[in-house]
């Protein structure tokens, strides 16, 4: 039951919206920074006590996508041992360090997680290429991050 829970999770991870009253935009060092583009998943970090304890490298058995425009995201994941179909679409908004995604709909098997949760909010890490989303416990502390490399 806990990996469902996780793999519904993760698939959640993956859809988001940009509410144009957000500054999705981020400018560091006179580089502006957006999540506009398409995004293939690197890894994944496991946390404990704040820590990076282990990386999961992506690999061409599975594969993630995500697509981001100005307003919306979409997403799929292929596995190739796993039979199940998993995609979503839906609308993002970044506010600071802060990922929201709002799931509109998805396959079947992530329909079944959007009636339990729709929105889902990350800790936000973005550079130029890269970003990760930290899922955050209720008390402040990471518990994992999906890691993406732009791929344009």
């Amino acid at each position: 039951m806990k990996s469902i829970l996780f793999i519904l999770c993760l698939m959640c991870l993956t859809s988001c919206k940009n509410n144009s009253d957000s500054d999705v935009n981020m400018k560091t060092n006179s580089e502006e920074l957006t999540m506009n583009g398409v995004w293939k998943l690197a890894s994944y970090y496991n946390y404990k006590d704040n820590q990076i304890v282990d990386t999961i490298k992506a690999s061409d058995e599975y594969k993630q996508i995500k697509i981001y425009t100005k307003s919306k995201v979409m997403w799929s994941r292929y596995k190739e041992a796993d039979s199940v179909d998993w995609f979503g679409y839906g609308d993002y908004f970044i506010k600071e360090d802060s990922l929201t995604e709002i799931l509109d709909f998805g396959s079947k098997s992530m329909n079944k997680a959007i009636k339990e949760q729709k929105r889902f909010v990350f800790e936000l890490k973005l550079n130029q290429n890269k970003f990760s989303q930290v899922q955050i416990d209720e008390e402040g502390n990471p518990i994992y991050a999906e890691n993406y490399e732009r791929i344009e």
